[in-house]
């Protein structure tokens, strides 16, 4: 890899980045809501990989994986934005109201949009290297993939579901249907798989293979940091929640357990 060529596609991706937090800051000052972030963080993450594909390009060295990976991540980063944009309907997310509760707008700024600017910096790494090496082992650019592609899909359907359930007027307290009865967080379990795929289509090459941390970060992103843990603190106050915990995976997808394995 040459190492000058990634430094100019990072760059970029950096300078990307920050242009679109900046412009999301301001979208979020004037409407008074912070969790506009949410729809960028996905087109964010999008852009990256347009950009990193567009300079890699021109500055030459990469390979037909970074089309690849531009397909791959405009695909997922679209549809969450869309989803994220609809779910959300011009209100306010309660995570960002309790985070952000007496603060000054300078603290907002540097606790949201700084810090997701530098963690879409960090997840699009992968995508970054991609774009300025060759692969050595295209089997294993196949298999990310489709790790991807399986991935996108869970996501795609487990939000549906969830879509669906909040529309029936039987539904009970809690979600505990289709993939929600195998895995507690099915959309974050297939945003995970989207980019440990992605990371291996990078990993087809060996410097792709340093990536790793990328979606490691994201996995505890979505795990520990701001995803399934922290919904989990809202939901387990719910009629119902702790005995569908009890028979249902935390996150990755297995069998529901029985009442007789449970006690």
């Amino acid at each position: 890899m040459n190492v000058v060529h990634w430094l100019v596609v990072s760059g970029c991706c950096l300078a990307a980045t920050a242009l679109a937090m900046l412009v999301t800051a301001i979208v979020a000052r004037r409407t008074g809501r912070f969790a506009v972030v949410d729809v960028t963080w996905g087109l964010t993450l999008a852009l990256t990989s347009v950009v990193s594909a567009v300079v890699g390009t021109v500055v030459g060295g990469g390979d037909w994986r970074r089309w690849l990976l531009l397909a791959l991540v405009s695909a997922w980063g679209l549809r969450l934005a869309w989803h994220v944009h609809r779910r959300n309907a011009g209100q306010e997310d309660r995570r960002y109201a309790e985070m952000l509760e007496g603060r000054s707008f300078a603290t907002a700024v540097v606790k949201v949009f700084v810090v997701q600017g530098a963690a879409v910096w960090l997840v699009s790494l992968p995508v970054q290297v991609a774009a300025v090496t060759r692969t050595s082992w295209d089997w294993v650019a196949g298999v990310g993939a489709v790790l991807s592609i399986v991935g996108l899909l869970f996501e795609a359907v487990g939000d549906a579901q969830l879509a669906a359930f909040k529309h029936d007027p039987d539904h009970g307290p809690v979600m505990d249907r289709g993939l929600w009865s195998w895995t507690r967080h099915p959309n974050y379990f297939g945003d995970a798989c989207v980019w440990w795929g992605v990371w291996l289509v990078a990993a087809s090459a060996w410097p792709g293979v340093l990536t790793f941390v990328s979606p490691t970060a994201m996995t505890y992103f979505l795990v520990f940091a701001t995803g399934a843990r922290l919904l989990e603190e809202h939901m387990s106050r719910r009629e119902g929640w702790d005995e569908y915990a009890a028979r249902t995976s935390m996150f990755l997808p297995l069998p529901p357990r029985s009442s007789r394995a449970r006690s």
